[in-house]
């Protein structure tokens, strides 16, 4: 299969990007199964009530796993690099709720190869429940496997 990679050319300043994720039972089962982080706040309905938050909340890193997939997939794209991440937890996320999590180009930088992105995840009513900056590079290109070396 033949991909495209993104280059600093198919970028600019301002550029933005989203996806919408709904946070779901599954969702959270499949974190556990990944991480291990069975925290009684996600996990224990009778635990969580007792808490600020008066119910279960999903865990920050799941939702902010979306910035992944934004990097990758969206903005900058096939072939980007994450480089760091910062993150603000501003407000809990529940299940059911509705994600949007936003990317918009702040700076590009080709010398240093760097792209530096304003980040933010809005729930279903508008409210920023995450916020931070992600910086990322592109590849520069693919190693050649075995066969194709032979071919030269």
């Amino acid at each position: 299969m033949t991909y495209q990679l993104t280059t600093f050319d198919d970028l600019a300043v301002g550029q933005k990007a989203f996806l919408h994720k709904t946070i779901t039972e599954a969702d959270i089962s499949h974190f556990i199964a990944i991480t291990g982080d069975k925290n009684p706040l996600h996990v224990d309905e009778r635990f969580a009530e007792q808490t600020f938050f008066g119910q279960r909340i999903a865990h920050g890193m799941l939702s902010a796993a979306l910035f992944s997939t934004l990097v990758g997939m969206h903005l900058p794209g096939l072939g980007a690099i994450f480089r760091s991440q910062t993150l603000e937890f501003l407000h809990p996320v529940f299940i059911g709720d509705t994600l949007c999590a936003w990317f918009e180009i702040m700076a590009i930088d080709p010398e240093a190869e760097q792209i530096q992105i304003k980040s933010w995840i809005d729930n279903q009513e508008g409210k920023t429940v995450i916020q931070g900056q992600t910086i990322a590079s592109l590849l520069r290109g693919f190693k050649k496997n075995k066969a194709e070396e032979k071919k030269f």
